[in-house]
């Protein structure tokens, strides 16, 4: 009984020789290979969620796109952006950086990508270079604002030539605050005006001087005499009073031109030597 094999390593031997008759068994023609073990690519390091494998540099930049693009549409608004151009083919233009997109989509994928940006800050340095160099306008104040404190004292005398009978007016207005400023005048229209109702018989002497309120004297409508010194104006420092005096020309009556008459007999001539007379 010691001579006879134990079952098991009968069994044993006789698997192990049947996996090597096996292996090295020719393949019969038509007959299916045997399935190898299939690998995990669901759960391999830097995989996306739902593929067969770990995405691409190319997938990854495209969904990083797709959420700047829909990121962009919640919170831009392309009406005020000044490089957004729509072409009259129904695409859309990016005026900076001169590309060509299909939707607003891609055009706001754009304006987030590096060539915008890049763009961008190239612009806003050569704007802010050209705002230093390029010299600033000179603009104007304006009139000087002061504050004026009231209206002067004044006195106006009229008065008549003895010798020509022309009507005059004397004026004399006190500036007793008045510094280093004169006082100026000038001569208004009754039509420049929009306190009074224009009438054409009169118009305006205005007198000014700071800190003082402008004045005006209604004077009649009539040519000023300013021959032979007639026209006076003087302006004392020490008193701080203001003298004018003008003279009126009186209205002198001027003819009239002519009236065209009628025409009565008139003699025309012809060539052949006689006169016709109509």
């Amino acid at each position: 009984p010691w001579l006879k094999p134990c079952r098991r390593a009968v069994g044993a031997d006789c698997a192990e020789g049947a996996a090597r008759s096996e292996l090295h068994r020719p393949r019969r023609f038509g007959r299916a290979p045997r399935a190898a073990a299939a690998m995990d690519f669901q759960n391999r390091v830097g995989h996306k969620f739902g593929t067969m494998g770990p995405a691409t540099d190319q997938e990854v930049a495209m969904d990083r796109r797709e959420r700047l693009r829909k990121l962009a549409l919640e919170t831009i608004d392309l009406s005020k952006d000044p490089y957004f151009l729509r072409n009259h083919l129904g695409s859309y233009e990016c005026k900076l950086c001169l590309t060509l997109h299909t939707n607003e989509g891609s055009y706001l994928a754009h304006t987030q990508g590096k060539k915008h940006q890049i763009n961008l800050a190239r612009r806003a340095a050569k704007e802010k270079q050209d705002q230093t160099i390029q010299p600033q306008p000179k603009t104007a104040s304006g009139p000087k604002k002061t504050v004026k404190i009231g209206r002067p004292g004044y006195r106006v005398t009229k008065e008549r030539d003895p010798d020509s009978q022309q009507k005059a007016l004397l004026f004399e207005v006190e500036y007793p605050e008045a510094d280093k400023a004169k006082p100026r005048h000038r001569f208004m229209s009754a039509y420049e005006q929009k306190i009074e109702p224009p009438e054409s018989k009169f118009q305006y002497l205005l007198l000014a001087c700071e800190p003082y309120e402008t004045i005006a004297f209604k004077v009649p409508n009539m040519e000023v005499d300013k021959e032979d010194n007639k026209f006076y104006a003087n302006w004392d420092g020490q008193r701080k009073v203001f003298t004018m005096q003008i003279f009126f020309k009186e209205r002198g009556l001027e003819e009239l031109p002519a009236l065209p008459q009628r025409a009565g007999s008139t003699q025309l001539a012809f060539h052949g030597g006689g006169s016709f007379t109509r």
